[in-house]
């Protein structure tokens, strides 16, 4: 079975919420909540990937340093298997908007468990609850 490395960041405000974004219509999982970021490209760092996409996705600009790992999901869907680590980002420039996806929320992380997500974020979930309280 193909494994697909998918690169995803919690960024996380001053008020310790974290952004979801929710999948456009048109793609797979559209409507589904999730944390932003992509497929790591070939020849490409997790963290250059996260930099790319989150310039991509949202409109803003990350600096390496303010990348830090958190946890990772791995998950069997019926035709590959994706492994997923998740960054935390607390710092970057430029206004969150929502180039890509069909809408954006920031939630205390204890919420998240509110709203659907794709099978494979919602492992993440309790990293951030731990880290960020709920």
């Amino acid at each position: 079975m193909k494994i697909t490395l998918v690169a995803a960041c919690a960024l996380v405000d001053a008020d310790g919420r974290v952004l979801v974004a929710q999948r456009p219509e048109g793609k797979a999982l559209a409507g589904l909540w999730e944390f932003p970021g992509g497929k790591v490209e070939a020849g490409e760092r997790p963290e250059q990937t996260l930099i790319r996409e989150l310039h991509e996705e949202l409109g803003i600009t990350v600096k390496e340093e303010c990348l830090a790992p958190l946890t990772f999901a791995s998950y069997g869907y019926a035709d590959f298997h994706l492994l997923m680590p998740l960054w935390i980002c607390r710092r970057w420039d430029g206004p969150v908007s929502a180039l890509e996806h069909s809408a954006l929320k920031w939630l205390r992380p204890s919420k998240l468990r509110d709203i659907p997500m794709p099978p494979a974020d919602e492992p993440l979930i309790p990293a951030l609850i731990d880290l960020l309280g709920p």
